[in-house]
């Protein structure tokens, strides 16, 4: 069996993920190979698909989410992506045990003990299907029924079980708004499918983020029994070791380039779904950077950029200037190119 050093992995992963050369295709296209983008901050993904497209143009992302061909909604990890419509159907039916296991750990379920949940979802669900409403108004109006109980707990039940749509002006490029819900599938106008198949979307994943391991699998979606799942497929699937004898796995025919091929500066935003979507994450991140995702505070508004497809530093733009913060010294050819990169990326959000 092949072993992949740490350094093939990145290449590999750079290359599916059009970090090595942007990629000439549509935007909708890039965003289902990727199985979505990581988009708690509402406006990553339009810097994440800079990174990847060529002349990439936020309109076209803007106009598929307010034309409701694409959607932000919480998905693998229980954390928002931004989807295709068709996807966001899909995906959600497979990963809608992740956000209820959540959900049943909080303090949020141990506030509501005694509380008729298929009740409460009910009504939440006439209220954001009669018109999308931020979570505190959601608090509020369902305060009324149950008065004795914390209000937020009350929506936020709501949030995790029911799948539901953060709608625009939210996430729209060049103007923004409250995160005001409605169910998805009163958004779109189709309900989820019966069945959840999750083998495509493992399929889908190794396209995308592999070889991986199945523990990188189980990181990236949050599933439980994909070990059943990967014995199914494996009929279908190639397989590699890393160099701790792991098992990776893979889909015949994806991308392997040469360790040594060049990779140019690539900027990240937040919590950009390479940097999130292994066990293993030394493929992209090198032992002596700062642990990730960054912390609470910081994330929300840091990018990163990656110097030969690793993790060097964070950036931030803020009244049209950038700053660049690496973790380790550059050398003085890279640093050239990474402030190239960063002037072409701040010209970018410039226009937005």
């Amino acid at each position: 069996m092949t072993t992949l050093s740490a350094r093939a992995l990145n290449r590999a992963l750079l290359a599916r993920q059009h970090l090595l050369a942007r990629a000439d295709r549509p935007t909708a296209d890039i965003i289902e190979h990727l199985v979505g983008l990581q988009a708690q901050a509402p406006l990553a993904p339009y810097v994440g698909l800079w990174s990847r497209l060529q002349d990439f143009d936020p309109a076209e992302l803007a106009g598929a989410l307010a034309e409701r061909r694409a959607v932000r909604i919480t998905l693998m990890r229980a954390t928002i992506h931004l989807v295709t419509a068709r996807d966001a159907l899909h995906l959600r039916a497979v990963t809608q045990r992740v956000p209820e296991g959540v959900f049943s750990t909080t303090q949020f379920r141990r506030d509501l003990e005694g509380v008729d949940l298929a009740d409460l979802l009910q009504r939440a669900r006439a209220l954001v299907e009669e018109r999308p409403r931020t979570r505190a108004e959601l608090s509020a109006l369902l305060a009324e029924h149950w008065p004795d109980r914390e209000p937020s707990s009350l929506a936020y039940a709501f949030s995790f079980l029911v799948p539901l749509v953060h709608v625009p002006p939210r996430g729209l490029w060049g103007t923004t708004g409250p995160v005001a819900l409605t169910t998805l599938d009163s958004w779109l106008g189709e309900s989820l499918p019966g069945t959840a198949d999750p083998d495509d979307a493992v399929l889908r994943y190794l396209a995308a983020f592999g070889p991986a391991s199945v523990a990188d699998i189980a990181k990236w979606s949050r599933l439980t029994g994909l070990r059943e799942v990967v014995e199914r497929l494996r009929p279908r699937l190639r397989s590699f070791r890393d160099e701790r004898g792991t098992e990776l796995l893979d889909v015949p025919g994806a991308p392997l380039p040469d360790p040594d091929t060049p990779a140019p500066p690539r900027f990240l935003p937040e919590f950009d779904n390479v940097l999130l979507s292994h066990a293993d994450r030394t493929r992209v991140i090198p032992p002596d950077a700062p642990r990730l995702p960054l912390p609470a505070g910081n994330g929300a508004r840091t990018g990163t950029f990656l110097v030969d497809g690793f993790l060097r530093g964070t950036w931030t733009l803020e009244r049209g200037e950038m700053r660049i913060e690496p973790f380790t010294p550059v050398s003085r050819r890279d640093a050239k190119a990474v402030e190239e990169e960063a002037e072409r990326l701040r010209r970018f959000v410039a226009g937005g």
